[in-house]
């Protein structure tokens, strides 16, 4: 059995899913392929269209705020994937969803005693629903807006 080329490896990673440039050259390197073989093949597929850091990161947002993480825990992880700042904002800024009102759905899905009149005097529960937006990467004032909302807005 002939030994995959670098390019038909990544070619192999790329179509299962999409991966950063720096994501696809660590992967290949560490299963033993020449770093200098890497970094040609990745250019190729990147010329040629097929490894985009711009549409991974796109992707990446997409997929994470349908899940219910905010921006700031979003730019966390496209930068550990690579991406520079100016790339992360545009990626960040391409989102079309409105961050506030995926905050306030993880509330009433999460915390549905926070709903009605009893809910909104319930301060426990609004502290943990604030600690619980901030550890999935909402800012502050989003944070403040989703706890304080009217659920029949």
């Amino acid at each position: 059995m002939r030994e995959q080329s670098a390019t038909q490896r990544a070619l192999g990673l790329l179509t299962r899913r999409e991966h950063s440039r720096k994501e696809l050259q660590r992967k290949l390197t560490s299963r033993g392929m020449d770093a200098a073989e890497v970094e040609t093949a990745v250019e190729t597929l990147s010329g040629l269209g097929w490894q985009d850091d711009a549409r991974f990161a796109e992707s990446l947002v997409r997929s994470r705020a349908g899940s219910g993480y905010g921006p700031i825990r979003l730019r966390a992880e496209l930068a550990t994937h690579g991406l520079d700042s100016e790339a992360i904002a545009r990626a960040l800024d391409s989102y079309q969803g409105d961050w506030l009102e995926n905050a306030r759905d993880l509330v009433r899905r999460r915390f549905a005693g926070l709903s009605g009149e009893a809910g909104s005097e319930d301060l426990a529960l609004r502290r943990k629903a604030a600690d619980f937006l901030i550890r999935r990467g909402f800012d502050g004032e989003r944070v403040r807006k989703a706890i304080r909302f009217d659920p029949d807005d």
